[in-house]
């Protein structure tokens, strides 16, 4: 049976909930493993999609059922900008575990998606961890930064993808929406329609409940907000921030972390993003990134409270009946983690296309390359960017760069 007469078959490694697994299999595409060190995400991941999930550390020796794509992130917390960087955190290695276990089983493509501070964690070399392997096993590579928004998730959420086809071009699958509401954000897609809002993709679910177990639709409560509290979120306005507050209602946190880069001495390199504390979404924008932390920082456009589980759940793109396993604070990990299942859905379906286009070239070729390198789409790269393309130059000898540095192609 050829390529294009079955269902081509992916193996998702470091697959938490599913978010990616779930858009896989919406697209037609059919996973046969999931692989996972945390047991509340592998039980999520086998209550909505199937029992072929493992709970089992990724490593060099994991033996791995022959398959047409493998699709993974390894854990991003040692590069994340969200806190403080951690330097040497071994967690970072499995970039290299991920690459090597694509190089062995040779699979036909293969996605790998991680946060943007991957770019230019331990001055890049994790960029490298991941190309070298993959391009000496012979595929050829595009490397994006991209914004969620583009493709139509209600959030801006910007992350690193790549796409390899084993002696192919994978191409990349293009943006439907244009972003708006966030610095950069109208850069592409002009004549595309913009992006859902959050109240798009929230506003038609019911009143909240007040108990976990009065809700009729899985995590869609909230709890009542204390005194202090309420003072804080009935103050700011959609858009708004914590330090838009007068500084006597800020919490003890935020006054510390506001005045930590003039206090502490905190190396620029670890100081993570600037702190925003409570934020009031814009209803008519998307949301900023939904992290695991996202059900006690993010308010309602309209209602004085938090967002509910499933209402991060739905910025995210999961459908209402996606059940998350665990406790409140594993859910909202498990969905802040996800790849948003819109998202999977869409590079499923190129995938799909271009492997069935391409099937008769692959592995035909011995040398891989790398296609496309976009670090960046705006005009401006800071100093840990332009190190990282001068790298890239230098390490693969290309020889073209687009006029703001961003696409580097032989």
């Amino acid at each position: 049976m050829s390529v294009k007469e079955r269902k081509m078959t992916v193996v998702d490694l470091f697959s938490g909930a599913g978010g990616l697994s779930l858009g896989l299999v919406q697209s037609g595409l059919q996973p046969i493993l999931a692989v996972d060190s945390w047991s509340a995400a592998i039980k999520t991941y086998t209550q909505n999609i199937d029992d072929h999930a493992v709970e089992e550390y990724v490593s060099r020796n994991l033996i791995l059922p022959k398959s047409d794509i493998i699709v993974g992130g390894p854990p991003c917390q040692g590069f994340s900008s969200a806190g403080l960087r951690r330097v040497g955190d071994k967690r970072n290695t499995l970039v290299t575990v991920f690459s090597e276990l694509i190089a062995d089983a040779m699979p036909k493509a293969f996605v790998f998606e991680n946060v943007e501070g991957f770019l230019t964690g331990e001055n890049s070399e994790y960029v490298f961890d991941l190309l070298t392997p993959l391009i000496e096993a012979g595929y050829y590579i595009r490397l994006k930064k991209v914004n969620a928004a583009n493709f139509g998730i209600p959030q801006h959420r910007k992350r690193v993808i790549a796409i390899g086809g084993l002696g192919f071009d994978p191409g990349f699958p293009e943006i439907t929406h244009r972003a708006f509401g966030a610095p950069g954000a109208t850069i592409l897609g002009k004549n595309l329609p913009p992006t859902p809002g959050v109240l798009d993709a929230i506003g038609d679910l019911p009143v909240s409940a007040k108990e976990v177990s009065s809700s009729p639709i899985q995590g869609h409560f909230s709890t009542a907000l204390d005194e202090d509290d309420l003072k804080r979120v009935s103050a700011l306005k959609e858009g708004q921030t914590m330090k838009d507050l007068p500084e006597s209602l800020w919490h003890d946190t935020f006054k510390k972390r506001a005045h930590r880069r003039v206090m502490d001495g905190t190396p620029t390199e670890r100081r993570g993003g600037a702190p925003a504390g409570i934020r009031r979404l814009n209803g008519g924008e998307p949301s900023k990134t939904i992290t695991g932390g996202a059900r006690s920082e993010f308010i309602h456009p309209s209602e004085n409270r938090y967002l509910t589980l499933r209402e991060c759940a739905r910025i995210q793109t999961f459908p209402d009946n996606f059940i998350f396993c665990g406790t409140l604070a594993e859910q909202g990990q498990q969905i802040g983690n996800a790849v948003p299942p819109r998202l999977g859905f869409l590079i499923g379906s190129h995938l799909k296309k271009i492997v069935q286009e391409n099937h008769k070239g692959i592995g035909t070729q011995t040398k891989g390359r790398l296609l496309e390198f976009t670090p960046t789409e705006s005009n401006g790269m800071s100093p840990a960017l332009k190190n990282l393309v001068h790298q890239i130059h230098v390490r693969f000898s290309y020889s073209k760069t687009s006029p703001n540095g961003g696409q580097i192609s032989i």
